[in-house]
């Protein structure tokens, strides 16, 4: 179980923003209380995840049953949605992303959560004005290696690509978002010659998986030397097991940014209730977690800062992202031109 700080309700957060709900105490009866249902993925309700703390913190004060339920990665949970349409039994889907929410706007599935994120969300390194999700942490992706492997990492992503001979495991961008995230950081480098990149590379990929879960136990297991994480990964190995052996590689190009969201399902009966979970989210009792658990920054500055094993977590120079139209508009060929590269 990994160690969490805590931290006591800020004055001046969320209520002196207009953003807080009221939240009611819970009822006496078990059968009185409503359920939330929460579609996430597999590493958030995980026993070392944020979920196992945020939902008897939500459940305290919301007078209800708090249901996640794991779909695998990221970009399974807005298939998962679009197969399920207006019969889905989310209330909230959280843990899409910035490269998602165009798309996922398109569905008509999102409600608006009339939040006003801005006045709260401190920390995040990107202007929010995005009127059906809300964010709750962010981090840069970055390339995970164990020093005691490699001795000189890469100091670009194109010497990673064209130079190196470091094998490594990353995940399907069908079915993940750090899979989609590594897709689209080629893609920002390499633009036109993004194809060419991915088959200099493939030789080296030892595995693809479907989500992050499974690439990084790979990592852990000692089956491979590097794998595609985040630049807050380190900290996790400083501070839990006391090993500052793991390290991230800083590429010159910059480091593809994602900021994960959650939004509230617009067929949904308990729309008060879900609006509620969007609020908590950026209070913090979800934002004190977040560090030490999702091991991702918080989008609410930390009243007592950060943990010192942050200092171990890479700083990218320079930030990418496409915004998220374009990801709508191009994903799909994108994916396809990754598909034909990694299978000739």
């Amino acid at each position: 179980m990994n160690p969490n700080k805590t931290r006591p309700w800020r004055a001046g957060g969320l209520a002196a923003t207009g953003l807080a709900l009221a939240l009611a105490p819970a009822p006496a009866l078990a059968q009185d209380r409503p359920v939330l249902t929460v579609y996430t993925y597999d590493s958030f309700t995980a026993d070392w995840g944020p979920g196992p703390q945020i939902e008897p913190a939500f459940e305290a004060v919301c007078g209800c049953d708090l249901a996640f339920v794991a779909l695998g990665d990221g970009v399974a949970l807005l298939s998962r949605l679009r197969l399920e349409g207006d019969a889905t039994r989310a209330d909230v889907v959280l843990g899409l992303d910035t490269n998602l929410t165009a798309e996922a706007a398109a569905t008509g599935l999102f409600a608006p959560h009339g939040l006003d994120v801005a006045a709260v969300a401190d920390n995040l390194p990107i202007d929010w004005d995005d009127p059906l999700f809300v964010p709750f942490d962010w981090s840069s992706f970055a390339i995970v290696y164990d020093t005691t492997e490699i001795a000189q990492a890469p100091t670009s992503l194109r010497a990673f690509i064209e130079d190196s001979d470091i094998p490594l495991v990353i995940q399907d961008p069908r079915t993940s978002t750090p899979g989609l995230g590594l897709m689209l950081w080629v893609k920002s480098v390499y633009g036109d010659q993004a194809a060419t990149a991915w088959e200099r590379l493939r030789p080296r990929i030892v595995a693809t998986t479907r989500g992050w879960s499974e690439a990084y136990g790979m990592f852990r297991a000692g089956e491979v030397p590097a794998v595609l994480s985040y630049s807050t990964s380190p900290p996790y190995h400083v501070l839990v097991e006391e090993d500052d052996t793991v390290a991230a590689m800083a590429f010159e190009e910059g480091h593809y940014l994602q900021v994960e969201v959650a939004g509230m399902v617009s067929g949904t009966d308990r729309p008060d209730l879900a609006g509620r979970f969007l609020a908590f989210l950026m209070e913090p009792p979800v934002q004190s977690v977040i560090p030490t658990t999702n091991w991702m920054y918080p989008v609410v500055s930390p009243a007592d800062g950060l943990p010192a094993a942050f200092d171990f977590a890479l700083t990218p120079e320079r930030a990418l992202l496409f915004d998220p139209e374009t990801v709508a508009a191009n994903r799909a060929a994108w994916v396809d031109e990754w598909l034909q590269a990694m299978s000739r």
